[in-house]
């Protein structure tokens, strides 16, 4: 096994933007151009991978990297900052001797040592019953107090998780206040098992599916209705004895199908699954899902014809060339009782080269008319030639954030600047507007000028300027997911 170097490796993934930050601290009264309305009041949680310290596998991807938190605390047109790190076992451990100790990418066998858990908790932050969970799809989630970001641990619903997974996506009903969740690979590594739960809003299990998926394969995201859920398997397989020979976790497969697995949300038996198929694809993130007038169900979502994760080729090495690969949002349309299982062809609901799907989470699982996202759209302005030595690499670029009326079909787009790259938006409600996607919509925004980060807030009433520019003292890498927590509910943290 290679000895850890104190230095990054040269590769696209750890070079100009995308180089570690390695930053704890905070930073009180951020400088804003523009204006921030008043009526917000909340905390914009997100989250990056960022390893503290350089790999010993060199050519690792991006997103193996420490989970870095990141709070915004928006409140009388003011903003302050505050970010630290998951204290995870592998990065307390790292911590302690000093080096890398992780290997390839969910790959236990090529670890320097033991871990009992060895998540990165990196992919998604979100807040539910009180804790704020770190969560990675490869593990149980850690806790954190989300007023001072510490980490408390490893947690697992007092006692109640049945898997050994949690996916980075759980679902919440805005009607009933569940948390709707999953894990796949749920025994271990390998394991075709998919365990289904729902979480009460006291973090009582109130039900636990156990179900077996056709391969043993991806499945990042998921879509919940309001009687259905529905799991897009992505064809990148795992093979255990691959693993044990120190290959990767996951290989792309061209002939295995994409399927959608539909599931009765409450009461259902693990046999009650159906695998619906569509051809060789990868399902990206959802937007929403939800049930129409005839008892259908409709999943919007991402969709390239091509192996997205190109860093993880086919087993002859073949994987598509980064900036060929396009996604877009369509939406498929299913009767959950048919016994044929083929799929329709989906409809695109845009055809913008984008993903990173968010919507008015008030409308989760129920018909929706607002989805924003990032796209990219190189006819905009980007200066491509200036920027290009700063971009670093291993992650999609975006440059613009795009807003979708799915009744009219009408776009509209934000576009940052010629320097500029955005990262996944979050909608933020206007205070006391019940109206579908009347509020804002807050992103990180990478200025690869200035080398820096900065927080874009637009106004949905007029999505294609930014109503504030918040400046960031520091430089934040390409992040994954987040979430918006209002200001009263984390005031209403319950007593333990």
């Amino acid at each position: 096994m290679a000895e850890s170097s104190s230095a990054f490796p040269n590769r696209p993934q750890f070079s100009g933007f995308m180089r570690p930050c390695r930053v704890e601290g905070e930073a009180c009264n951020l400088e804003v151009l523009g204006k921030i309305p008043k009526d917000i009041d909340g905390v914009f949680f997100r989250v990056m991978p960022d390893p503290q310290f350089p790999p010993f596998i060199e050519d690792d991807p991006w997103f193996n990297g420490d989970g870095n938190i990141s709070a915004f605390t928006i409140k009388d047109g003011k903003v302050s900052f505050q970010q630290r790190y998951v204290r995870t076992e592998k990065f307390v451990r790292e911590r302690e001797a000093q080096r890398s100790l992780l290997g390839k990418y969910r790959n236990k066998f090529t670890d320097a040592v033991e871990f009992k858990v060895r998540t990165t908790a990196n992919t998604n932050i979100v807040y539910f019953n009180g804790q704020l969970l770190a969560l990675k799809e490869d593990a149980p989630p850690y806790a954190m107090d989300p007023i001072t970001l510490d980490t408390k641990g490893l947690y697992d619903f007092e006692g109640q998780l049945p898997s050994l997974t949690f996916t980075a996506h759980p679902k919440f009903d805005p009607e009933t206040g569940e948390m709707i969740c999953f894990g796949y690979e749920a025994r271990g590594d390998g394991t075709p098992d998919v365990c289904y739960y729902n979480v009460a809003p006291d973090g009582k299990f109130t039900q636990i599916v156990w179900l077996v998926a056709p391969v043993v394969a991806m499945i990042h995201d998921f879509a919940v209705t309001e009687n259905w859920v529905v799991f897009p398997i992505i064809p990148q397989l795992c093979d255990i004895e691959r693993m044990k020979q120190g290959g990767e976790h996951w290989q792309w497969s061209p002939d295995t199908p994409l399927y959608l697995g539909v599931l009765p949300r409450r009461g259902a038996k693990g046999t009650d699954v159906k695998w619906f198929r569509y051809k060789n694809s990868f399902p990206g993130h959802t937007a929403n899902a939800y049930e129409d007038e005839n008892g259908n169900l409709v999943i919007d979502l991402g969709l390239s014809e091509k192996n997205v994760f190109f860093w993880w080729p086919d087993a002859q090495g073949n994987a598509p060339e980064p900036s060929s690969i396009h996604s877009n949002l369509v939406r498929f349309t299913l009767d959950p009782r048919s016994e044929d299982l083929n799929l329709d062809e989906p409809r695109a609901l845009q055809s913008a080269n984008s993903e990173f799907y968010r919507i008015d989470d008030r409308f989760a699982t129920r018909p929706y008319r607002h989805c924003f996202f990032d796209t990219m759209d190189p006819r905009l302005g980007t200066d491509f030639p200036r920027i290009a030595p700063n971009l670093g690499g291993g992650y999609p670029l975006y440059n613009a954030l795009g807003h979708l009326d799915t009744a009219t079909g009408k776009t509209e787009v934000y576009f940052p600047g010629n320097t500029h790259m955005v990262q996944e938006p979050v909608f933020i409600p206007r205070k006391g507007s019940t109206v579908e996607g009347d509020g804002y919509v807050v992103a990180l925004v990478n200025n690869y000028d200035t080398m820096s980060s900065e927080l874009h807030l637009l106004d949905t009433a007029s999505f294609t300027k930014a109503t504030a520019k918040i400046l960031l003292p520091v430089r934040l890498r390409q992040g994954l997911h987040g979430s918006w927590v209002e200001g009263e509910d984390l005031r209403c943290i319950p007593q333990k």
